[in-house]
């Protein structure tokens, strides 16, 4: 077995483990807010109690990673294929740590109705598991064009988390006894403007992957 051979199998290793690490993820979004929504407690502590698995994710990568460059001592797109896996494990390891976030709110509202049905939160969960699900397809098939609609959808993300805010404030100025849930709910949208940056970073990665230049698609 040559040592390029070699080489190209522990890529696809590293892809691979990306692909099931962004599938982890997107689980983690979809039932956190799904507790949310719900009301659904043991859904929450589901979400909790899988999060260690995605953070050894992580860990693996990063050990496939180590070892190539120590053993293979890759250069030029090779090197940024491994050092952009490492930083998209960590991108997608700290979407994992949102969902916890969201989840934990869910335990927090524990059997308290929720002051409105959710609908725009449930919406920009969606949005966060498609830019999840493109971001590494984007990555595995070096496609630039999906990398760059990262940033459209980001700004679709954005619009709703500013909507929300106001929505809540109105809330809260109406009436004040819906300030502590109003302010969960602000932190919420916030968790999932945030998984959205994270996921914008992923398709910044692919670009300069491909084009060893990295664009501001967050701006």
């Amino acid at each position: 077995m040559t040592k390029r051979h070699n080489f190209d199998a522990s890529l696809n290793e590293l892809r691979k483990q990306l692909i099931e690490m962004g599938g982890k993820v997107e689980q983690a979004i979809l039932k956190s807010v799904q507790s949310l929504k719900d009301g659904n407690q043991e859904l929450a502590r589901t979400v909790i109690a899988d999060d260690p698995a995605v953070n050894a994710m992580e860990e693996h990568i990063d050990e496939i990673g180590t070892r190539l460059i120590a053993t293979q001592q890759p250069v030029a797109k090779d090197l940024r294929r491994i050092l952009i896996a490492f930083k998209m494990a960590s991108d997608l390891e700290r979407m994992a740590d949102l969902a916890v976030d969201i989840a934990k709110v869910t335990l927090r509202i524990g059997e308290e109705p929720l002051i409105k049905p959710l609908v725009d939160i449930p919406r920009m969960a969606e949005i966060v598991q498609q830019m999840t699900r493109e971001s590494i397809e984007a990555y595995v098939d070096e496609n630039v064009d999906l990398a760059y609609r990262m940033a459209k959808m980001d700004d679709d993300v954005d619009h709703l988390h500013s909507q929300i805010l106001r929505e809540l404030f109105v809330f809260m100025v109406d009436n004040p006894k819906t300030v502590n849930q109003s302010l969960l709910l602000c932190f919420v949208s916030r968790y999932l403007e945030r998984m959205a940056d994270h996921a914008t970073n992923i398709g910044e990665s692919v670009v300069y992957l491909v084009r060893g230049q990295r664009p501001d698609l967050n701006a």
